[in-house]
């Protein structure tokens, strides 16, 4: 190959990656900011009217009707503050494109996994990723998918060089996804299609309380010889992690969370909950918190109500359950329909407040980062976005101004670029 040509791909390189590379990361907060006249959603439920919110260094410092104002001044009349919606339980950054195998760390060989960081594989120039960030959602935790022991997850914000600078909880917790009671019937190896007892299900089960059970042990022994699936599980005993169990059916709900108790497991969060709403008093006396299916779903089965994945996260916080959505299910890029799920719950009668702190405060508390984000307070990560309008609805939900911890962070993504662009197409300039 000649010169010239060498000297061709290498331009051409070049112009792909600038093209194509994620936006810089915002540099550290610098000065003091203040965004004023802004209607305050907190998080938790309440609002504040003509808001005056400042943050320094990362941090808010000031927040209320009457805050003085100090460095930069947004006027916010008009607009909405909201903190930053948190996704869970999403393999965002773990997989760029889904048909393309080299890009795709979502999922280890092997069953049993809970040593399996999923942190270390996060790519925090993802396309995917930047794309979130337009429609509020600025953290995630960042989910091993697979397995029956999947991995053990980490949280992270949206706006980062390296999985280094994104951790914002590392090693929060093991998934662990239990398996179903029944199943579809096998059509293609001539099968009845319908569903049928699954006769390896009291096996599968049996498997994971020998594990744990292993587990256990090993943390209280003396043994010199490292395993690094049992090491990986003493979080889960001592408390300092939690596992998230992914069940949906009433039977597989308490037996999951039955074992996981009798296993050891301090800390328990149920993922999915289809018919949680069945056995809420037992979800109760457990002290269980649900990530609950996100709501633009059809229902499982014929005989259920049309509507009840629209409905469902309403009917576990109206029986006094700490309950927040989640679209482990979705695929990548729904997630940033994230607030559109919680808006879904508001037309089913849910209070727009209470709809609102399933994607921000709730998450923030189920996931153990609740002293930091989640809410609007003083003290609190200035991890917070300014909306035009109603963030919950399509139509309102418009940023002008995002932060993440104090840094302003850009919400340009390839997407935008191409709406301007065609916009601009469609509207003859």
């Amino acid at each position: 190959m000649n010169k010239s040509k060498n000297i061709f791909i290498v331009l051409l390189l070049v112009l792909g990656a600038t093209c194509w590379a994620q936006q810089t990361p915002a540099p550290a907060q610098s000065q003091a900011i203040s965004i004023t006249g802004a209607t305050a959603h907190i998080g938790d439920g309440t609002v504040i009217e003509n808001a005056t919110i400042v943050f320094e260094s990362g941090k808010i410092t000031a927040m209320g009707t009457d805050a003085a104002t100090k460095g930069t001044v947004i006027d916010a009349a008009g607009k909405h503050v909201y903190p930053g919606f948190i996704a869970p339980t999403k393999a965002l950054g773990l997989i760029e494109v889904n048909a393309v195998r080299a890009s795709n760390d979502s999922d280890e060989i092997g069953e049993i996994i809970p040593h399996v960081r999923s942190l270390i594989a996060y790519n925090a120039e993802s396309k995917v990723v930047e794309s979130m960030r337009p429609n509020g959602v600025l953290l995630g935790q960042i989910t091993p998918q697979g397995g029956r022991i999947s991995g053990t997850s980490s949280i992270v914000q949206f706006d980062a060089w390296n999985w280094e600078d994104a951790a914002v909880k590392v090693d929060d917790g093991v998934h662990l996804r239990w398996p179903n009671s029944f199943r579809r019937g096998r059509w293609w190896m001539g099968e009845d299609p319908g569903f049928k007892p699954n006769k390896d299900y009291s096996k599968a089960v049996d498997a994971v309380a020998d594990f744990m059970k292993s587990a256990m042990a090993y943390g209280q022994g003396s043994s010199k010889e490292m395993n690094p699936a049992h090491a990986s599980m003493q979080g889960i005993f001592d408390g300092s992690q939690k596992l998230y169990v992914y069940a949906d059916g009433e039977r597989e709900i308490i037996d999951a969370i039955t074992t996981a108790k009798n296993g050891g497991a301090k800390n328990v969060v149920l993922v999915g909950g289809y018919h949680a709403y069945k056995i809420t008093d037992f979800l109760k006396k457990h002290d269980i918190p649900v990530l609950v299916q996100f709501t633009h779903n059809r229902p499982y089965f014929d005989y259920e109500d049309y509507d009840l994945p629209y409905k469902l996260p309403k009917l576990l916080s109206d029986a006094g359950l700490l309950v927040a959505i989640q679209n482990s299910d979705a695929s990548n890029f729904q997630t940033r329909n994230l607030p559109f799920y919680a808006g879904q719950v508001v037309g089913q009668g849910l209070d727009k407040e209470q709809a609102l702190a399933m994607i921000t405060g709730n998450t923030a508390k189920i996931l153990g980062i609740d002293a930091d984000y989640g809410t609007l307070a003083v003290g609190k990560s200035a991890t917070l976005f300014i909306s035009e309008g109603d963030a919950l609805d399509m139509m309102g939900n418009q940023l002008t101004h995002a932060f993440i911890d104090g840094r302003t962070i850009s919400l340009e993504t390839h997407q935008t670029k191409l709406w301007k662009r065609y916009m601009g197409k469609f509207e003859g300039k």
